[in-house]
This record gives C-alpha cells, sequence and structure tokens, in this order.
C-alpha cells in the first residue's frame, strides 16, 4: 500500500475548482493508479476530515507545439474530493479565498 503522501500529489487551484469549496469540494491531482478508495483514506489520514464521495478524471495530455516541433504534455488523474457536511475543511485552501 503507498503512503498518503505518494497518492495525493498537488492541490489543483483554478477557478472552476474555487467554486466547489463552499460546497465541501476539493481538487487534487492524483497517481495514476490510485483508486477511489486509496484517495478517500489518504484524504482522510492527510487532512483530519470525513470523505463522503471522490469523483475521478483523466485527464489527457494536450498537443502543445514550439515552432516546427510538436508533442503532447504528460496525462494525470484529477480527483474531486467530497467532504461529508459534519466535516471540518481542509486549512490549506481557507488562505485562498
Amino acid at each position: 500500500m503507498k503512503a498518503a503522501q505518494d497518492i495525493i500529489l498537488a492541490p489543483v487551484v483554478t477557478e472552476r475548482s474555487m467554486t466547489g469549496f463552499a460546497e465541501k469540494k476539493y481538487t487534487f491531482k492524483v497517481a495514476n493508479d490510485a483508486t477511489k478508495i486509496d484517495i478517500a483514506r489518504a484524504c482522510e489520514e492527510l487532512f483530519g476530515v470525513k470523505v463522503e464521495k471522490v469523483n475521478t478524471v483523466n485527464v489527457r495530455g494536450r498537443k502543445r507545439r514550439m515552432g516546427r516541433y510538436e508533442g503532447y504534455t504528460a496525462a494525470w488523474k484529477k480527483a474531486v474530493v467530497t467532504l461529508k457536511a459534519d466535516s471540518k475543511t481542509i486549512e490549506f485552501f481557507d488562505g485562498l479565498m
């Protein structure tokens, strides 16, 4: 079993992801081989919160060009974690609002 730090890699902070803070929805970049159960356990361990559900999306790499050379950016996995109503919020995201 992987450590929680190896499952949740980074927060995703965009305008769209910040609209979910009021509904206790937080977005993270996660390991490609992580399951929803792994992500929920890692959130509970790292942040001390109660997770209600986890939605995941595999984000494809985009095509990019530099002059006549072209390639693809790296593909990654995104997880939207919804917390239970009686759970506390994640302190890291509180400072962003």
